[in-house]
């Protein structure tokens, strides 16, 4: 059984900065596809960042040059650092995994991914 553990948000100020992580067990993320996702509320869940396998990444615009998304193989993490937070950035943060192996396509949209976090909370305060 594949489960994502989301940790790592919390309340900052503007301009401020959080690290989220995504553990996963029964899944390796090295041979995977890993997203990270955010939904606000009354909001559809966007994406925000995803790295393949080959470590390609890529972000909304919105977070570009401004949020990196990481992984580290040993502890089958990986991570989103969030810098220069706006409160436009409040929102709950999913991370994702697909069951693919090996695939180099940076997958964008919530219905291709195959594995869920519960969620971990982001909020910006102005």
């Amino acid at each position: 059984q594949v489960q994502l553990v989301e940790s790592g948000g919390g309340l900052v100020q503007a301009g401020g900065s959080l690290r989220l992580s995504c553990a996963a067990s029964g899944r390796t993320f090295r041979t995977a596809t890993v997203g990270w996702f955010r939904q606000a509320p009354g909001k559809e869940r966007e994406f925000v960042a995803v790295m393949t396998w080959t470590g390609s990444t890529y972000y909304v615009e919105s977070v570009n040059r401004r949020f990196t998304i990481s992984r580290d193989n040993a502890k089958n993490t990986v991570y989103l650092q969030m810098n220069s937070l706006k409160p436009e950035d409040t929102a709950v943060y999913y991370c994702a995994a697909d069951k693919a192996l090996y695939s180099d396509y940076a997958k964008v949209e919530p219905p291709e991914y195959d594995y869920w976090g519960q969620g971990t909370q982001v909020t910006v305060s102005s």
